[in-house]
């Protein structure tokens, strides 16, 4: 078994192969990782690993009062996430390649970064200024029937953001403007569906494209025959997540 070990960065969303994930990093345990991964070359991946957090913070206490006004404020790589730190976090993930780093007058960071392989989660160690893991690749399977399932959800998703957007048929984007390989496509809609972290993750950790598909054709079918009953919402960027905060 090949494994690799990369600074850790914990998430309250998940991150897909694909995705683009904009960061605002300012909490000093990830601005000490920034500062580690601009030691990398430029011409090298400056990578680390992104797991969705399953119980703790996303950013740590920093004050007394918050949330229990006894409690003095968390400190070190672990805070927010108790003291054995891989229970707080989801068994996969995904390794980020960070194309850009910016350091702000202030000390924070700017990082503009894109997943690229899933990951399992296998250990946590918390003893230097930032959280690293030992990770092991996962491959992606096709699985069985992909390339029609992939059409097929396609075509529902292309509903879906009819739905989100309340835009009328000849207003949506093409067929030819979005991608075809089942991999991708299985990425791209589930990142781009309106779901909960859970869900999210689920779709992450299928055992295979195929699966992931299946998964999110019912979803889609589910999702838009909810949303048909409610007032219209933007649609979301299609590959880009969330600004997150530390």
């Amino acid at each position: 078994m090949t494994t690799v070990r990369l600074p850790l960065f914990p998430l309250n969303s998940v991150l897909f192969p694909g995705l683009v994930l904009p960061l605002n990093v300012f909490e000093e345990r990830y601005r000490a990782m920034m500062r580690e991964l601009l030691k990398t070359p430029e011409d090298e991946s400056r990578r680390f690993a992104v797991v969705a957090i399953r119980d703790g913070h996303e950013v740590a206490s920093t004050a007394p009062g918050m949330p229990d006004p006894t409690a003095l404020p968390e400190r070190g790589p672990a805070a927010g996430f108790g003291t054995d730190p891989v229970k707080a976090f989801h068994k996969v993930g995904c390794i980020a390649d960070a194309a850009t780093i910016r350091e702000g007058a202030d000390g924070s960071f700017e990082v503009l970064a894109t997943g690229t392989t899933r990951v399992k989660l296998l250990s946590v160690e918390a003893s230097g200024p930032f959280l690293t893991a030992e990770l092991e690749p996962l491959e992606e399977e096709p699985g069985d029937e992909a390339a029609p399932l992939a059409e097929g959800v396609l075509r529902s998703f292309r509903q879906y953001q009819k739905r989100l957007a309340g835009a009328r048929e000849r207003s949506l984007a093409t067929g030819a403007e979005l991608p075809d390989e089942p991999g991708v496509v299985s990425y791209l809609v589930a990142a781009a569906m309106m779901l909960d972290t859970p869900t999210k993750q689920r779709l992450l950790q299928a055992p295979d494209t195929a699966s992931r598909l299946r998964d999110e054709l019912k979803l889609l079918r589910s999702e838009t025959a909810i949303i048909r009953s409610l007032p219209s919402l933007p649609a979301s960027e299609l590959t880009r997540g969330p600004m997150s905060l530390n």
